[in-house]
């Protein structure tokens, strides 16, 4: 389960989160004000991290085994956790939704036409059910295609309607400052790699 979540995230384009990470950080300030900048209010915080992309060091440790009680992250916490992962990174769900459609689509549409070059050229009968089923299966294929277009379009407005900024300053050169400008100073901060 954990593998493909962090392989999905991984290829879809997003920031790259890495696998087995915990979820304590050590932040100096401008990582700190960058992070507070960012107004989400559904946080998928090992996604944050990433995307504002300073640099990171891991820390490697063995953890040890639990003494009292058990996990509170259960299957289907874990489900819902990767599921606010990949909707607040990626579109791939939406994508493959368009890609599904239209590929149903074209195998619909190619299946009707070898029926009706069949029929024309062999005299074999067409069957109701086939026509029926050439029929259904294209029509679903244009509502998926229909309703992967419409979600590219939910997916631009998912992506500006998180008001994320467009670049983040690690730092200033040349102004006599030191540091990062303190998050009230920056306005429209995106990730500068």
């Amino acid at each position: 389960g954990t593998k493909l979540f962090y392989k999905m995230m991984r290829t879809s384009g997003g920031p790259q989160v890495p696998e087995n990470a915990g979820d304590f950080r050590l932040m100096d300030r401008a990582v700190v004000d960058a992070l507070l900048m960012l107004p989400e209010r559904n946080r998928f915080m090992k996604g944050l991290f990433a995307w504002v992309g300073f640099r990171a060091e891991p820390i490697y440790y063995s953890p040890p085994e639990r003494l009292h009680g058990t996990t509170r992250f259960k299957p289907i916490k874990l489900f819902r956790f990767a599921i606010d992962g990949i909707t607040a990174f990626t579109t791939w769900p939406l994508r493959l939704l368009s890609v599904s459609g239209a590929s149903l689509s074209l195998i619909s549409f190619a299946y009707g036409l070898y029926v009706v070059v069949n029929h024309w050229l062999n005299g074999d009968p067409v069957q109701g059910w086939t026509t029926l089923i050439t029929v259904v299966l294209f029509f679903a294929g244009v509502n998926l295609l229909s309703i992967g277009v419409l979600g590219e379009y939910v997916a631009r407005i998912f992506g500006e309607v998180k008001n994320r900024p467009v670049y983040l300053l690690r730092r200033q050169i040349g102004t006599g400052l030191n540091e990062a400008p303190a998050a009230s100073q920056v306005s429209g901060l995106r990730q500068a790699r």
